[in-house]
Protein backbone atom coordinates (compact mmCIF):
# COMPACT_ATOMS: atom_id res chain seq x y z
CA UNK A 1 0.00 0.00 0.00
CA UNK A 2 0.87 3.49 -0.77
CA UNK A 3 2.00 5.33 2.32
CA UNK A 4 0.44 8.84 2.34
CA UNK A 5 2.92 11.59 2.81
CA UNK A 6 2.51 14.24 5.77
CA UNK A 7 5.53 15.95 5.36
CA UNK A 8 5.03 19.16 6.67
CA UNK A 9 7.77 20.73 4.08
CA UNK A 10 7.20 22.29 0.84
CA UNK A 11 9.14 20.92 -1.89
CA UNK A 12 11.64 23.41 -3.39
CA UNK A 13 11.83 26.83 -2.62
CA UNK A 14 10.28 28.27 0.48
CA UNK A 15 8.05 31.09 -0.14
CA UNK A 16 9.61 34.08 0.79
CA UNK A 17 5.87 35.22 2.41
CA UNK A 18 6.05 35.31 6.74
CA UNK A 19 1.98 35.08 6.55
CA UNK A 20 1.84 31.96 3.97
CA UNK A 21 4.69 30.37 6.30
CA UNK A 22 2.91 30.69 9.52
CA UNK A 23 -0.65 29.72 7.60
CA UNK A 24 1.25 26.79 6.29
CA UNK A 25 2.78 25.85 9.37
CA UNK A 26 -0.82 25.06 10.62
CA UNK A 27 -1.17 22.47 8.94
CA UNK A 28 1.32 21.19 11.42
CA UNK A 29 -0.74 21.69 14.15
CA UNK A 30 -3.60 19.64 13.11
CA UNK A 31 -4.39 16.19 14.37
CA UNK A 32 -2.93 13.01 12.49
CA UNK A 33 -5.40 10.94 10.23
CA UNK A 34 -6.58 8.41 11.51
CA UNK A 35 -5.99 4.87 9.91
CA UNK A 36 -8.96 4.80 8.17
CA UNK A 37 -8.84 7.97 6.33
CA UNK A 38 -5.11 7.23 5.65
CA UNK A 39 -6.14 4.05 3.66
CA UNK A 40 -8.80 6.06 1.88
CA UNK A 41 -6.78 9.34 1.04
CA UNK A 42 -3.56 6.74 0.30
CA UNK A 43 -6.08 4.77 -2.42
CA UNK A 44 -6.67 7.99 -4.29
CA UNK A 45 -3.07 7.65 -5.61
CA UNK A 46 -3.76 3.88 -7.45
CA UNK A 47 -3.55 2.38 -3.97
CA UNK A 48 -6.58 -0.76 -4.14
CA UNK A 49 -8.37 -1.05 -1.29
CA UNK A 50 -11.40 -3.26 -0.56
CA UNK A 51 -14.85 -3.36 1.53
CA UNK A 52 -12.83 -6.19 4.14
CA UNK A 53 -10.05 -3.86 4.38
CA UNK A 54 -12.31 -0.72 4.59
CA UNK A 55 -15.02 -2.48 6.67
CA UNK A 56 -12.12 -3.84 9.11
CA UNK A 57 -11.10 -0.60 9.79
CA UNK A 58 -14.31 1.29 10.00
CA UNK A 59 -15.02 -1.04 12.88
CA UNK A 60 -11.97 0.06 14.63
CA UNK A 61 -13.59 3.71 14.99
CA UNK A 62 -16.73 3.65 17.12
CA UNK A 63 -18.06 6.89 15.89
CA UNK A 64 -17.04 6.38 11.97
CA UNK A 65 -18.56 3.29 12.48
CA UNK A 66 -22.05 4.47 14.06
CA UNK A 67 -22.23 7.24 11.19
CA UNK A 68 -21.62 4.94 8.35
CA UNK A 69 -24.47 2.71 9.90
CA UNK A 70 -26.56 5.69 10.22
CA UNK A 71 -26.19 7.07 6.93
CA UNK A 72 -26.52 3.56 5.26
CA UNK A 73 -30.16 3.47 6.64
CA UNK A 74 -31.05 6.65 5.79
CA UNK A 75 -34.15 7.17 3.91
CA UNK A 76 -31.92 7.59 0.57
CA UNK A 77 -30.30 4.21 1.19
CA UNK A 78 -32.20 2.00 3.38
CA UNK A 79 -34.77 0.08 0.57
CA UNK A 80 -34.21 -3.17 1.45
CA UNK A 81 -34.27 -3.73 5.03
CA UNK A 82 -31.84 -2.83 8.07
CA UNK A 83 -27.52 -2.76 7.57
CA UNK A 84 -26.91 -4.22 11.11
CA UNK A 85 -23.26 -4.51 10.14
CA UNK A 86 -20.93 -1.85 9.18
CA UNK A 87 -19.76 -4.71 6.32
CA UNK A 88 -23.63 -4.77 4.87
CA UNK A 89 -23.66 -1.01 5.50
CA UNK A 90 -20.68 -0.61 3.29
CA UNK A 91 -21.74 -2.62 0.57
CA UNK A 92 -25.01 -0.88 0.58
CA UNK A 93 -23.17 2.12 -0.05
CA UNK A 94 -21.04 1.34 -2.48
CA UNK A 95 -17.30 1.85 -2.67
CA UNK A 96 -17.53 5.63 -4.18
CA UNK A 97 -19.98 6.55 -1.60
CA UNK A 98 -18.33 4.93 1.34
CA UNK A 99 -14.85 6.60 0.56
CA UNK A 100 -16.53 9.86 0.13
CA UNK A 101 -18.52 9.93 3.35
CA UNK A 102 -15.20 8.15 5.52
CA UNK A 103 -13.19 10.98 3.57
CA UNK A 104 -15.93 13.63 4.65
CA UNK A 105 -16.59 12.84 8.41
CA UNK A 106 -12.90 12.09 9.13
CA UNK A 107 -11.79 15.30 7.93
CA UNK A 108 -14.39 17.45 9.75
CA UNK A 109 -13.82 15.77 12.94
CA UNK A 110 -10.04 16.63 12.09
CA UNK A 111 -11.22 20.68 11.48
CA UNK A 112 -13.26 20.28 15.15
CA UNK A 113 -10.77 20.32 16.81
CA UNK A 114 -8.32 22.85 17.88
CA UNK A 115 -9.44 26.55 19.01
CA UNK A 116 -10.99 29.03 16.57
CA UNK A 117 -12.17 32.69 16.75
CA UNK A 118 -15.25 33.54 17.71
CA UNK A 119 -16.42 34.93 14.05
CA UNK A 120 -15.63 31.52 12.45
CA UNK A 121 -17.86 28.62 12.60
CA UNK A 122 -16.87 25.11 11.72
CA UNK A 123 -20.15 23.96 11.30
CA UNK A 124 -20.92 26.21 8.60
CA UNK A 125 -17.82 25.45 7.59
CA UNK A 126 -17.79 21.41 7.46
CA UNK A 127 -21.29 21.53 5.46
CA UNK A 128 -20.20 23.93 2.65
CA UNK A 129 -17.12 21.59 2.16
CA UNK A 130 -19.41 18.48 2.07
CA UNK A 131 -22.27 20.32 0.29
CA UNK A 132 -20.03 21.80 -2.80
CA UNK A 133 -17.78 18.15 -2.66
CA UNK A 134 -21.27 16.46 -3.34
CA UNK A 135 -22.55 18.78 -5.71
CA UNK A 136 -18.68 18.48 -7.75
CA UNK A 137 -19.07 14.35 -7.41
CA UNK A 138 -22.70 14.58 -8.90
CA UNK A 139 -21.30 17.23 -12.17
CA UNK A 140 -18.76 15.10 -12.80
CA UNK A 141 -21.09 11.87 -13.41
CA UNK A 142 -23.07 13.83 -15.37
CA UNK A 143 -20.08 15.55 -17.44
CA UNK A 144 -16.99 14.60 -18.98
CA UNK A 145 -14.02 15.95 -16.54
CA UNK A 146 -10.63 16.00 -16.26
CA UNK A 147 -9.67 13.62 -13.78
CA UNK A 148 -13.34 13.10 -12.78
CA UNK A 149 -12.45 10.81 -9.54
CA UNK A 150 -11.11 13.73 -8.00
CA UNK A 151 -14.50 15.83 -7.64
CA UNK A 152 -15.57 14.72 -4.50
CA UNK A 153 -12.04 15.39 -2.79
CA UNK A 154 -11.64 18.37 -4.96
CA UNK A 155 -14.98 20.06 -3.37
CA UNK A 156 -14.05 19.09 0.29
CA UNK A 157 -10.82 20.57 0.58
CA UNK A 158 -11.37 23.49 -2.41
CA UNK A 159 -11.51 25.98 1.07
CA UNK A 160 -8.59 24.34 3.29
CA UNK A 161 -6.77 27.25 2.61
CA UNK A 162 -9.06 29.67 4.14
CA UNK A 163 -8.91 27.36 7.22
CA UNK A 164 -5.71 27.42 7.76
CA UNK A 165 -5.91 31.40 7.33
CA UNK A 166 -8.37 31.40 10.32
CA UNK A 167 -6.49 29.36 12.44
CA UNK A 168 -2.84 30.47 12.06
CA UNK A 169 -3.60 34.81 11.08
CA UNK A 170 -6.87 35.19 12.24
CA UNK A 171 -6.63 39.28 12.54
CA UNK A 172 -5.17 38.97 8.93
CA UNK A 173 -8.28 37.04 8.34
CA UNK A 174 -10.98 39.52 10.08
CA UNK A 175 -9.30 42.16 7.63
CA UNK A 176 -9.87 40.42 4.48
CA UNK A 177 -13.24 39.34 5.31
CA UNK A 178 -14.03 43.23 6.29
CA UNK A 179 -12.66 44.35 3.28
CA UNK A 180 -14.21 42.19 1.41
CA UNK A 181 -18.08 42.78 3.13
CA UNK A 182 -17.35 46.45 2.56
CA UNK A 183 -15.78 47.10 -0.81
CA UNK A 184 -17.58 43.99 -2.48
CA UNK A 185 -14.83 42.73 -3.84
CA UNK A 186 -14.26 38.75 -4.21
CA UNK A 187 -12.33 37.47 -1.55
CA UNK A 188 -9.32 36.89 -3.40
CA UNK A 189 -8.49 39.90 -4.38
CA UNK A 190 -8.71 41.01 -1.37
CA UNK A 191 -6.99 38.07 0.06
CA UNK A 192 -3.80 38.80 -2.49
CA UNK A 193 -3.94 42.31 -1.27
CA UNK A 194 -3.68 41.64 2.80
CA UNK A 195 -2.20 38.35 2.79
CA UNK A 196 0.08 38.24 -0.45
CA UNK A 197 -1.55 34.82 -1.44
CA UNK A 198 -5.02 33.72 -1.91
CA UNK A 199 -6.85 30.58 0.01
CA UNK A 200 -7.08 28.30 -3.32
CA UNK A 201 -2.72 28.91 -3.50
CA UNK A 202 -2.71 27.76 0.17
CA UNK A 203 -5.26 24.89 -0.21
CA UNK A 204 -3.14 23.41 -3.20
CA UNK A 205 0.06 23.82 -1.24
CA UNK A 206 -1.83 21.67 1.96
CA UNK A 207 -2.60 19.33 -0.71
CA UNK A 208 0.58 18.70 -2.15
CA UNK A 209 2.05 17.99 1.52
CA UNK A 210 -0.49 15.03 1.62
CA UNK A 211 0.86 14.06 -1.41
CA UNK A 212 -2.69 14.09 -3.05
CA UNK A 213 -3.24 13.71 -6.69
CA UNK A 214 -1.66 16.88 -8.81
CA UNK A 215 -5.17 17.30 -11.04
CA UNK A 216 -6.68 17.60 -7.50
CA UNK A 217 -3.91 20.22 -6.18
CA UNK A 218 -4.86 22.27 -9.29
CA UNK A 219 -8.66 22.12 -9.31
CA UNK A 220 -8.30 23.63 -6.12
CA UNK A 221 -5.71 26.28 -7.01
CA UNK A 222 -7.99 27.42 -9.68
CA UNK A 223 -11.21 27.09 -7.98
CA UNK A 224 -11.85 30.53 -8.35
CA UNK A 225 -10.11 31.33 -11.41
CA UNK A 226 -10.45 28.18 -13.94
CA UNK A 227 -10.25 30.15 -17.10
CA UNK A 228 -6.35 30.36 -15.50
CA UNK A 229 -5.94 26.60 -15.10
CA UNK A 230 -3.93 25.14 -17.52
CA UNK A 231 -4.61 21.64 -17.15
CA UNK A 232 -4.68 19.77 -20.48
CA UNK A 233 -8.11 19.27 -21.45
CA UNK A 234 -9.24 17.07 -24.05
CA UNK A 235 -12.17 18.19 -27.05
CA UNK A 236 -15.26 18.04 -24.99
CA UNK A 237 -13.91 17.86 -21.14
CA UNK A 238 -14.11 20.63 -18.90
CA UNK A 239 -11.82 21.20 -16.27
CA UNK A 240 -11.94 20.10 -12.67
CA UNK A 241 -11.17 23.22 -11.63
CA UNK A 242 -14.42 24.50 -13.26
CA UNK A 243 -16.66 21.70 -11.72
CA UNK A 244 -16.08 22.75 -8.21
CA UNK A 245 -16.44 26.54 -9.21
CA UNK A 246 -19.85 26.00 -10.37
CA UNK A 247 -20.51 23.94 -7.14
CA UNK A 248 -19.06 26.46 -5.03
CA UNK A 249 -20.64 29.55 -6.11
CA UNK A 250 -24.24 27.02 -6.31
CA UNK A 251 -24.07 25.86 -2.83
CA UNK A 252 -22.88 29.43 -1.70
CA UNK A 253 -26.12 31.38 -3.73
CA UNK A 254 -28.77 28.92 -1.49
CA UNK A 255 -27.28 29.64 1.94
CA UNK A 256 -24.91 26.47 2.47
CA UNK A 257 -21.76 28.83 3.05
CA UNK A 258 -18.73 29.53 5.34
CA UNK A 259 -20.29 33.16 6.35
CA UNK A 260 -23.75 33.67 6.21
CA UNK A 261 -24.73 35.85 3.14
CA UNK A 262 -27.80 37.45 1.74
CA UNK A 263 -29.81 34.93 -0.49
CA UNK A 264 -30.85 35.79 -4.01
CA UNK A 265 -31.56 33.17 -7.24
CA UNK A 266 -29.48 30.20 -7.05
CA UNK A 267 -26.70 30.87 -8.74
CA UNK A 268 -26.84 28.29 -11.45
CA UNK A 269 -24.76 29.74 -14.85
CA UNK A 270 -21.96 28.62 -14.24
CA UNK A 271 -23.27 24.76 -14.18
CA UNK A 272 -25.13 25.60 -17.53
CA UNK A 273 -22.12 26.56 -18.56
CA UNK A 274 -20.43 23.26 -18.28
CA UNK A 275 -22.80 22.03 -20.68
CA UNK A 276 -25.74 20.49 -18.43
CA UNK A 277 -28.95 21.50 -20.09
CA UNK A 278 -32.33 22.15 -18.09
CA UNK A 279 -33.53 18.73 -17.69
CA UNK A 280 -29.45 17.11 -16.51
CA UNK A 281 -29.62 20.19 -14.18
CA UNK A 282 -33.15 19.30 -13.23
CA UNK A 283 -32.42 15.95 -12.27
CA UNK A 284 -28.87 17.07 -10.87
CA UNK A 285 -30.49 19.47 -8.06
CA UNK A 286 -32.76 17.11 -6.97
CA UNK A 287 -30.23 14.12 -6.39
CA UNK A 288 -27.95 17.03 -4.67
CA UNK A 289 -30.70 17.70 -2.50
CA UNK A 290 -31.45 14.26 -1.40
CA UNK A 291 -27.66 13.23 -0.95
CA UNK A 292 -26.69 17.24 1.03
CA UNK A 293 -30.11 15.87 3.01
CA UNK A 294 -29.01 12.50 4.40
CA UNK A 295 -25.03 13.92 4.77
CA UNK A 296 -26.05 17.26 6.56
CA UNK A 297 -26.63 15.90 9.95
CA UNK A 298 -23.15 14.21 10.56
CA UNK A 299 -20.99 17.78 9.49
CA UNK A 300 -23.16 20.58 12.21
Amino acid sequence: MAVLSQDRTIPGNTPKNPLLDKAIAALGKLPPFSPVLNRVLASLNQDNVTYAQLGELIEKDTVLAANILQLANSALYARSGTSTSVRHAAARLGMNKLMNAILGMSISRMWNQGSMPASWSVGRFNVHSVATALMSDLIAQRRPVVYPEGAFVAGLLHDIGQLLIVRSIPEEYDRVALMAATSERPIVECEQEVLGFTHGELSAKALAIWNLPAPTQMAVRFHHSPEADPSDVKAGEVKLSAVVDAANRYTNSIGISTLPRDLSEPETAPIEALGLDATVQEKLFREFQAEYSAMEQFFR
